[in-house]
């Protein structure tokens, strides 16, 4: 598996780790810096993952200006944050800080929030995240940012009605997407190239395998439909792990990946949105259920939503989740998606009461004709 860094830790389960800079040298070798020479007998695993994008004339400094990867580290917790990116990154670290009692204003370029789900995902969180107080702006843009010399930084953000409107912030948190690391891997060594994006596409998505036979790609250096997500990458590192031991093993399904979104309120969802949905032509039915509508979502008192996309008379293409908890509510959706169940099929279990799982059932239930709080 070619990563970054060496110096030898040991053996534990047959697995030597090595730290340290490596380059391809063959499509089943590498060499570290120290000189040292690895060769594969089956197979090679790229697995070099991502850092976070910048923008030309915005260095980070680690302090003032910083990427998603160093706040984690950055000093001190400021009293007031500019969020650029409004994605899942961005939203997270938008509600962290906001939850450590910071000012925060949240800048995206798109006209909603998690422009990749579904819209009304979208609305609901910003109006959450509009309740706790985080100043939301979509449809937005950073026209310049300069570090004061008395410390933080001042904006200029250009609003979706055209107004430049000034930000000062003690921190200017810029995340706005993952590029992947191929630095100094000489991909050419082993006959492989990145595209333009940086990425390295396999020639067999059923095994992950580029075009040069034994190779395999995983993690942040895949494109799309790869999602770049932490369980989407331990699925395809097991894929891979099973496909050079001989053991035979499923691809990666996709479209039945759950994705989060680690705020409050929460954002989790499996399959397609509407829009997908109708863009691929399917004749879509939509239900939605509003968390309150049953005992432990009005208890929570948060609001939230469950969304349901389906084919008429057929099978649920996508589930969307707005609220509290959703992130451990996600998991029955993803095995509806990824089994091609129908509303009725789902209609016929029944869900511990109370829980915020209920809302699931109930739109199902009304899917299906059945619905005890909704028709």
């Amino acid at each position: 598996m070619v990563g970054a860094a060496y110096g030898e830790l040991g053996v534990r389960e047959g697995v030597r780790v090595v730290r340290g800079s490596v380059r391809l040298t063959g499509p089943r070798s590498v060499r570290a810096e120290d000189g040292r020479e690895f060769t594969a007998a089956r197979g090679i695993v790229l697995a070099t993952g991502s850092r976070p994008r910048t923008l030309p004339g915005l260095e980070p400094d680690g302090h003032t200006v910083v990427t998603s990867d160093d706040a984690l580290f950055a000093p001190g917790l400021p009293a007031s944050v500019l969020v650029l990116g409004g994605g899942a990154i961005g939203v997270e670290y938008a509600s962290f800080h906001r939850s450590m009692g910071a000012e925060v204003t949240l800048v995206e370029a798109a006209d909603r929030l998690v422009p990749l789900e579904d819209a009304d995902v979208s609305r609901h969180l910003a109006r959450g995240l509009k309740k706790r107080g985080i100043d939301v702006r979509t449809g937005a843009r950073l026209e310049r940012a300069e570090r004061l010399a008395q410390g933080g930084v001042r904006a200029g953000v250009r609003t979706a009605r055209g107004e430049l409107r000034e930000v000062r912030a003690e921190r200017l948190l810029v995340a706005v997407g993952r590029v992947p690391v191929t630095d100094g891997l000489d991909l050419a060594a082993a006959g492989l190239a990145a595209d333009e994006r940086g990425f390295v596409a396999p020639a067999d998505w059923s095994r992950l395998e580029t075009a040069v036979p034994g190779v395999h790609v995983v993690g942040d250096l895949l494109p799309p439909p790869s999602l770049g997500l932490a369980h989407a990458s331990f699925a395809e590192g097991l894929l891979v792990a099973e496909t050079l031991a001989g053991v035979a093993s499923a691809p990666v399904d996709y479209a039945a990946v759950p994705r989060v979104t680690y705020s409050a309120p929460q954002t989790a969802a499996v399959g397609l949105t509407e829009a997908q949905a109708r863009e691929a032509a399917y004749d879509v039915v939509v239900n939605t259920m509003p968390l309150t509508a049953v005992a432990k979502g009005m208890v929570h008192g948060q609001g939230g939503t469950v969304k349901v996309v389906a084919e008429r008379d057929g099978r649920v293409l996508g589930v969307h989740l707005v609220g509290p908890h959703v992130s451990e509510m996600i998991a029955e959706s993803q095995l509806i998606v990824g089994w091609d169940a129908e509303p009725s099929d789902v209609a016929r279990h029944i869900h511990a009461h109370p829980t915020l799982s209920e809302a699931v059932g109930e739109a199902f239930l009304s899917l299906a004709g059945r619905g005890l709080h909704q028709r």
